[in-house]
């Protein structure tokens, strides 16, 4: 079923969305992923944005974890959606949704850092989009716990480092990482573990030179 015209219907609709990540005004009922995938197709617009605000901010996180750059992983999570929007053709399963969207925004993040000639930052960042404030002392707390864990991030190879973000934090499988990757399941499985314990050490050992 024809859907319009991406430029003249859906990005209109994803910037005002993204920009600079609002709620959208659509009705508080949860509505499960494959039905909400076919209202997309079917080109309705509350359910486009409803898709794009339940998973703006994960989009956003994991973009600020390969490019270290919040202006650049704005730029890249609208392009993301875009690409998302021209495709949802080819989504059918809610399923198999959440690791199609990962690797799309993974080969754009790649994509991005291929043209800017450079590789991301070594420098830790915080990849958590914003929330709702917590008490003073409570932020303090969290944002000390989350630098912790994204310096010791930094301390894992490359594969490692993502082998965590993809199953720690975005709770894909062994075989959606193995797929996503392009390496054996018996690979993802080993690096997991030493990445898992390498982190867990690099935790230990910062937090005890911490002050």
């Amino acid at each position: 079923m024809r859907r319009g015209n991406p430029r003249a219907h859906g990005t209109r609709n994803l910037r005002t969305t993204m920009e600079p990540f609002p709620l959208a005004s659509v009705s508080p009922v949860v509505i499960d992923l494959d039905t909400l995938l076919a209202r997309c197709r079917r080109g309705d617009p509350l359910a486009w944005e409803e898709l794009v605000r339940r998973f703006q901010g994960r989009i956003y996180g994991f973009a600020v974890f390969y490019l270290r750059d919040r202006e650049e992983a704005r730029d890249a999570a609208q392009e993301i959606f875009v690409r998302l929007y021209k495709h949802l053709g080819e989504m059918r399963d809610g399923g198999t949704f959440v690791p199609w969207l990962l690797t799309m925004a993974r080969n754009c993040c790649i994509d991005r850092l291929r043209a800017l000639g450079a590789r991301a930052p070594q420098d830790p960042i915080e990849i958590d989009p914003p929330s709702m404030a917590p008490s003073p002392e409570d932020a303090m707390l969290q944002h000390a716990r989350r630098t912790l864990l994204y310096r010791a991030l930094d301390t894992l190879s490359d594969v490692n480092r993502e082998i965590v973000l993809l199953k720690d934090i975005h709770q894909l499988k062994i075989e959606e990482i193995g797929s996503l990757l392009r390496l054996p399941i018996g690979t993802i499985k080993s690096r997991s573990n030493r990445a898992r314990t390498e982190l867990a050490k690099a935790v230990r050992s910062m937090a005890g030179a911490t002050p």
